[in-house]
């Protein structure tokens, strides 16, 4: 059991918190403390239903030692004594998992990159059918997305496109998306009816904040150039594009989606600290190589996470060695939530193993 001195620190410390938050605290100072007000709040709510519990188990307990008590009395207080026993229980597991230790982009919105593989125009459509996946699971979860920049392939589907998902939480839940995605199913140009296979890529990377990511304008080399349309069509009369150099880690983005300079800019620089700020938990985590790694795969964009079989009907995620046979509404995105759900669960119950094996 968690000690109880632990969660009554924790409820100052939220008390706390909306303290200082009131006070009139503002710039980054208040970002900060908003933060750790909305990372502490689920646990408040479990920690205050934990002390009623515990305070309610208190007086049946006394009840029951109370020589005045009645017999049918003492009989109700041992039903609930037992019923609070039981509660208090679970909401110490769900304690537990909610300070398990937290990634600290969590509760971050999310840059999705989607890249066609090997496949050629097969893995094009592909890669066009995982981008509407993700957009309609994104808005089943009430975020907001939008297309930073798309590629389009020759016969339809896209060599790459970028998507911004505006949520608290998104990265959280579809940082279990990086990794290779491989299909297999008969393309619409085979006629002999042959199964194909082709992959794409996906990367999750989640948006920084000024507050994570320091980028400075010394740093920096902006060129601009005329955007340009697939083979060389809707050619721009001004110079729109933005691509944009960060010298010291020599990280490289471009974009000319929009028709103005200054927007094609500013979401190029949105992407370029989100890519500095991944590269920088990178080398952190590559620094932490002794610890475990996850069940739910490492995240690496070269590893196969999962299978999509059309014949069969059926999604594999091979991390978790999780197979469900409603293919067509999890590639719909309708249903992407059970794999998304799976793996959250597995990450949460293989990280409260650990913790609780160290605890003895």
């Amino acid at each position: 059991m968690i000690p109880t001195a632990k969660i009554e620190r924790l409820l100052d410390r939220f008390s706390a918190l909306e303290s200082e938050m009131a006070s009139g605290a503002s710039g980054p100072a208040f970002v900060k403390l908003s933060r750790e007000h909305a990372e502490l709040a689920p646990v408040i709510a479990i920690a205050r239903s934990w002390r009623a519990a515990q305070i309610e188990l208190e007086g049946a307990e006394a009840m029951i030692a109370d020589a005045a008590s009645d017999s049918e009395m003492r009989s109700l207080a041992e039903q609930e004594r037992a019923d609070l026993r039981t509660q208090l229980a679970e909401l110490d597991r769900q304690l537990k998992v909610q300070l398990l230790p937290r990634d600290a982009a969590d509760a971050s919105s999310a840059i999705v990159e989607i890249r066609a593989g090997t496949g050629g125009d097969e893995a094009a459509l592909f890669a066009g059918d995982l981008l509407g996946m993700y957009q309609r699971y994104c808005g089943l979860q009430g975020w907001k997305t939008e297309i930073m920049s798309l590629s389009d392939s020759d016969m339809g589907g896209f060599k790459d496109a970028t998507l911004e998902v505006q949520g608290r939480g998104a990265y959280a839940k579809l940082k279990f998306e990086s990794g290779v995605h491989r299909v297999q199913r008969v393309p619409a140009t085979e006629n002999q009816g042959r199964i194909h296979t082709s992959a794409a890529t996906v990367a999750v990377l989640p948006e920084a904040e000024d507050v994570d990511v320091d980028v400075q304008d010394k740093d920096l080399r902006i060129d601009t150039y005329r955007a340009q349309g697939a083979g060389g069509q809707h050619v721009n009369k001004t110079d729109s594009a933005v691509r944009i150099t960060h010298i010291p880690t020599g990280t490289v983005v471009a974009m000319q989606e929009e028709k103005s300079q200054h927007k094609n800019k500013a979401k190029a620089m949105m992407l370029l600290k989100a890519k500095i700020y991944d590269a920088e938990r990178s080398r952190v985590d590559a620094a932490r190589a002794s610890e475990r790694k996850s069940l739910v795969g490492s995240g690496d964009r070269s590893e196969r996470i999962r299978t999509y079989n059309f014949p069969q009907g059926r999604v594999t995620d091979h991390r978790i060695n999780l197979t469900l046979y409603n293919l067509p509404r999890i590639v719909s995105g309708d249903e992407l939530g059970q794999v998304i759900d799976a793996l959250v669960a597995q990450d949460q119950a293989d990280r409260l193993a650990e913790y609780e094996a160290s605890e003895n």
